[in-house]
């Protein structure tokens, strides 16, 4: 049986997440589907809509065969990290191929890239800490360099102000780094732009869209033309249990009180606070009753609100530099559920996995494992503020069978 891999959130899955998996499916010509998934909170420093085990059933509905979770140390990273935790897990889960979303739509331009870039990796690196220095974000700083680089080129390279493209191309360069032998694959993005609002007129709609309507207009039912009705079933299914879903204003309070319980000193601890910041997130804290208001205080050119984002998932979790960065690879492959199909492919090559498939915590020792149960329970106690009831622990469930 032959794998084809994805790198997903699925918050939530929609038409086009349905589109993209047909497709990986059908150019890599694979037998099965594997999702490597963040768990409950996400590469732009944001709890998930909705828990894992939701999001893993609307996966298995609509063609993927297996899920498996991205850990934290990973799925709250910047993007070279994200994707390094990612593709070495499809890598090791035995994925022939990767395939992601595209602005770009063809996988030439993203090899010229990372050919490019090793070409000119001093003067690119170079020019990377001048702008940082002339006070720009870093991201920005990433791309003005990379733009400098690309007048040189003469072959075909990728527009890296693209969402999609600059993880495709980190996707890439992990591979290469780490000399896999997973091969890419790249599926244009349909009709909907990253950041765009939904369009009542189309049955495409990204998932940042499909969230803003969702808190925007407080009526979820408005965008179920934007997603597969499996996936709307689940959404109703998580609506009628928690009455609400989740963004950080749900989780405010907690968050509040974990910025305000620390001194100054102690907020350096965690991972992503860097020194300077932690007075403003204080004073900002102070003054919030929102976490709109909170972050619209300490927004800046330095700190980019994706920035400001991982920093307080870090101080909510509890996560410090140290055990955030205590790993630069995954110890573990963890099953969040799996179709007939999928139980088949485990079956037969679990053998060969590079790691340990675990589909139960309950014995784990695993100092990144534990930092994932740490996650689940800081967001269960997140939308038990929000609905007065818990969501089930990583001890109590067990991987998902379609």
């Amino acid at each position: 049986m032959k794998a084809v891999g994805v790198v997903v959130e699925y918050n939530p899955f929609h038409n086009g997440h349905f589109y993209h998996i047909s497709q990986s499916k059908s150019k890599s010509k694979s037998d099965v589907v594997i999702a490597v998934m963040s768990g409950h909170f996400l590469q732009r420093g944001e709890p998930a809509l909705l828990d894992k085990w939701h999001r893993t059933k609307m996966a298995l509905n609509n063609g993927v065969d297996i899920v498996i979770e991205l850990p934290y140390v990973f799925c709250t990273g910047h993007a070279t990290l994200f994707a390094e935790g990612a593709i070495q897990l499809l890598n090791a889960i035995g994925c022939t191929n990767f395939a992601f979303g595209s602005e770009e739509g063809s996988i030439q331009p993203f090899l010229n890239t990372f050919t490019a870039l090793k070409k000119h990796e001093e003067q690119y690196n170079a020019l990377i800490k001048h702008y940082v220095t002339t006070g720009i974000s870093y991201p920005q700083s990433l791309y003005k360099a990379y733009e400098e680089v690309r007048q040189i080129e003469g072959n075909q390279t990728i527009d890296l102000s693209q969402p999609n493209n600059i993880l495709g191309y980190h996707y890439i360069e992990a591979a290469k780094r780490f000399n896999l032998s997973i091969e890419p694959l790249t599926i244009p993005r349909i009709q909907a732009g990253f950041h765009d609002d939904i369009n009542t007129d189309s049955t495409i709609a990204s998932a940042t869209g499909i969230r803003k309507a969702i808190f925007e207009q407080h009526h979820f039912r408005d965008v179920k033309q934007f997603v597969p009705s499996e996936s709307f079933k689940v959404l109703e299914n998580w609506h009628s249990q928690y009455n609400s879903f989740i963004n950080w204003e749900a989780f405010w309070p907690f968050l509040r009180y974990a910025i305000l319980r620390n001194t100054p000193e102690q907020l350096t601890r965690f991972a992503d606070v860097s020194e300077g910041i932690e007075f403003a997130l204080i004073k900002a804290a102070k003054k919030s009753e929102t976490f709109s208001q909170f972050m619209n205080q300490i927004k800046s050119k330095r700190y980019t609100w994706t920035r400001l984002q991982r920093m307080v998932t870090h101080i909510y979790t509890g996560i410090t530099k140290e055990q955030l960065h205590s790993s630069t690879k995954p110890s573990y492959i963890r099953l969040l559920g799996m179709t007939k199909n999928g139980q088949s492919y485990l079956s037969e090559y679990k053998k060969q996995f590079q790691l340990p498939l675990i589909s139960r915590v309950a014995s784990t020792k695993d100092p990144m494992m534990l930092l994932d149960i740490r996650a689940t329970d800081m967001y269960a106690l997140g939308v038990q503020l929000t609905s007065g009831k818990l969501i089930s622990s990583d001890y109590q469930t067990p991987p998902i069978r379609l």
